[in-house]
């Protein structure tokens, strides 16, 4: 596969590229092809310099903490010395005065409304639209298809009358908690109607309101027999669909045939962590599919039970208020863009010194230019802004550099100053420790700050490398440094003046078919002062969203922020064993559940460009994988071997025996290709072994470098 490169100013960009920019990215927004590709030109070649920079110093920082961990070998960590250390190398900086956030133009879907967040590979776009329609979700299809709702015929494809009747108990009991009636129960209610702009719920002949009647705030049909209701609780909408003909109402005597629920509020659609784009062909797919959603001219063609069909995006939702006046609802999620972060370079764009453009960079131009098709029309963000979440970044010097790209674009596109908002990954431990200023760098444009703690975990463990062996992984979660992590994060965020103004999200849900498991745990998101957290699924999202019923979260928010801030001791604090005494059973145990997964994940983005896997564990459980779940695995065994508590040999016949096992997992997919077969010919499973074994010497311990590295000659073979 050779790339075909055309000169433009002082650079030579890829032929689909550059066909792509010039012929639909930068149609009818009133910049000329040529004015784009010379600022692009003079943008790139000033900023990339400091990029570089930044790059090295993440290097020169991690060889002097290596450095001071190999001299304090077999001392105990004195966390005065520690942080004395790390200031006097710059990796912790001053703590400034006290600020508030300065950013505006934000969309109430950010400022006012709590609720889940989607994250979704931009590069298929069939599930980037499912994501983006998934503002409103089917309450019943969601409970009916997931454990939440137990039954015997829970497996079938047969309709259970049971189940069916089980998830409309599950229903009224929740609105008789959390949108409740006066004087009776939603249970075997016979009729709703609109009476003097008021709901009127009739049961036993008797008529009902709303103990709170502000939450009925408009309907669809005629006043005595509506066709649906909308409600409003905590700002967010549940609708009522009354049909009773539809089979779903056949046992419901009020006719009602479904609940849905507004659920995805935000998406973020992602060209980092779940997607493998490593060349021109790949990005364009990214660039086209967010432009499109952008125009609001996005479909996915697919087949599916035979019949052919066609997905789009979704209109705004339209009701008659209680005032009889028309009342629009947004239809589709405030879509949010992640670009990549500072480190990975891309061959799409040669620089006139013959290296690659750093990514992030394209990325900035590229995504920001394709939102400029909705600022006009303003499908997506209703006050004109664009919504960059930027990953990866390590300390305030980046997130100073990302205001710094940002307003180039800007000046660049002839843009209004600070257009861009930005969304803070805190993923990095250089960052969590310098939250606060690096929010100070961005206080005019930041809108969202989310504890990614998969990817903060395989930093905490690279960062630390040298000093010891890492507790085990299912350890962390209850380890101090992750507690005063997620505290700190809510903490510094409400300091900040984040409430009512920006997000303050937490991760991922991974079991996407646990969702009776998720209803019990992720409310713990909410008390913890989070206004929105990651979920894999629109059916997750239309579970999650009933938490935020529940729960007030500005009110909680409220109390959060009196309490006593997060030790930066604690945050420092390294999870490394004590005395390490597993047996070679627990080791060996440890070592195959990361391989397995590892294995799982790698092998689907070499061999078939999937970034994003829902991958069965050891025991067949689905997990989804990602970049950040890679990174905790490679680490976390390449620290182990580095400290002896496992050698290359043993995890080596580890690895060919889990190989063995994705193998018979993957057994079904006429594109799999078997790592077993030969393993010295298979790119995937060599991958896999690099990610560990090289593990050490990745930058940050990030994968992106061999994936791409490996994904680009396994392009290149199938071509």
């Amino acid at each position: 596969m050779t790339t075909k490169y055309l000169n433009v100013e002082n650079l030579k960009v890829s032929g689909n590229l550059l066909t792509f920019v010039n012929n639909e990215l930068l149609k009818d927004t009133g910049i000329s092809p040529d004015k784009f590709w010379k600022s692009f030109d003079n943008v790139v070649h000033e900023l990339t310099p400091i990029n570089k920079k930044l790059i090295s110093t993440r290097d020169s920082l991690q060889k002097k903490i290596d450095d001071w961990h190999k001299k304090n070998k077999g001392n105990e960590i004195k966390i005065k010395e520690y942080k004395k250390f790390l200031t006097e190398i710059g990796y912790l900086v001053k703590e400034g005065p006290d600020f508030k956030i300065n950013t505006k133009n934000v969309d109430e879907e950010i400022t006012k409304i709590a609720g889940p967040q989607l994250v979704v590979p931009i590069m298929n776009s069939r599930y980037t639209l499912n994501a983006a329609n998934a503002r409103w979700v089917s309450l019943y299809d969601s409970l009916y298809g997931t454990n939440i709702i137990e039954s015997d015929e829970g497996g079938s494809e047969r309709y259970d009358p049971l189940r069916g009747q089980e998830v409309i108990k599950y229903v009224r009991e929740f609105f008789d908690s959390y949108i409740p009636l006066n004087g009776t129960s939603w249970k075997n209610i016979s009729e709703i109607k609109i009476i003097n702009k008021n709901l009127v719920i009739i049961k036993d002949d008797y008529e009902y309101k709303l103990k709170d009647e502000n939450k009925f705030i408009g309907h669809r049909g005629d006043a005595d027999r509506p066709s649906a209701v909308i409600l409003k609780n905590n700002n967010l909408h549940f609708e009522i669909i009354i049909n009773p003909k539809a089979f779903s109402a056949a046992h419901d005597i009020a006719g009602i045939s479904d609940v849905i629920c507004e659920s995805a509020i935000t998406t973020i659609c992602d060209n980092e962590d779940s997607v493998a784009a490593v060349d021109a062909e790949d990005k364009v797919i990214c660039y086209k599919n967010w432009l499109g959603l952008m125009k609001g001219n996005l479909k996915a063609q697919f087949e599916k039970n035979g019949k052919n069909l066609e997905r789009k995006l979704n209109p705004d939702r339209s009701y008659i208020s209680k005032n009889g006046e028309g009342l629009k609802l947004h239809g589709r999620s405030l879509l949010l863009v992640r670009n990549v972060g500072h480190l990975m370079t891309n061959p799409s764009i040669i620089l006139k010194d013959g290296s690659e453009i750093p990514e992030g960079i394209m990325d900035a131009f590229m995504t920001t230019a394709a939102a400029l098709h909705d600022l006009n029309k303003k499908r997506n963000s209703k006050t004109g802004s664009i919504y960059i979440v930027k990953p990866k970044m390590h300390g305030p010097d980046e997130t100073a550099f990302t205001d710094l790209i940002f307003t180039k674009v800007e000046e660049s596109l002839g843009l209004e100053r600070y257009t861009c908002k930005i969304g803070i990954m805190d993923e990095e431990r250089r960052t969590s420790a310098n939250l606060k200023e690096c929010i100070r760098s961005l206080k005019n444009r930041v809108f969202f700050i989310n504890t990614g703690f998969l990817d903060r975990t395989g930093d905490e463990m690279h960062t630390s490398m040298e000093a010891g062996p890492m507790i085990k992984k299912g350890d962390m979660k209850s380890s101090k440094w992750i507690a005063a992590y997620e505290n700190n994060n809510v903490d510094i965020g409400l300091k900040c003046g984040f409430s009512g103004k920006a997000q303050i999200g937490k991760g991922m849900w991974a079991m996407p078919d646990k969702m009776k498991e998720m209803m019990k745990d992720k409310i713990n998101h909410l008390k913890a002062g989070a206004n929105c957290a990651w979920v894999p699924s629109p059916t997750a999202a239309s579970l999650h969203v009933l938490h935020y019923h529940q729960i007030n979260i500005f009110d909680e928010q409220k109390k959060i922020l009196d309490r006593k801030k997060a030790d930066l001791d604690d945050l420092l604090s390294i999870p490394i064993a004590n005395r390490p005494n597993w047996s070679v059973d627990e080791i060996n145990s440890e070592i195959s559940n990361s391989a397995q997964t590892l294995l799982g994940y790698v092998v689907r983005w070499i061999d078939q460009g999937v970034g994003c896997s829902k991958v069965p564990d050891i025991n067949n459980i689905g997990l989804m994988e990602d970049r950040a779940t890679l990174r905790i695995s490679s680490q976390h065994i390449a620290n182990w071997i580095h400290h002896g508590i496992t050698t290359k040999i043993q995890v080596m016949e580890i690895m060919r025996q889990m190989a063995k096992i994705v193998d018979e997992q993957n057994k079904s997919d006429k594109n799999y290709i078997k790592m077993s077969s030969d393993y010295e010919r298979s790119l995937a499973f060599k991958t896999a072994c690099d990610l560990i074994f090289k593990g050490k010497e990745q930058p940050s311990g990030y994968t992106e470098p061999l994936l791409h590295l490996n994904r680009l000659k396994k392009k290149i073979n199938q071509n």
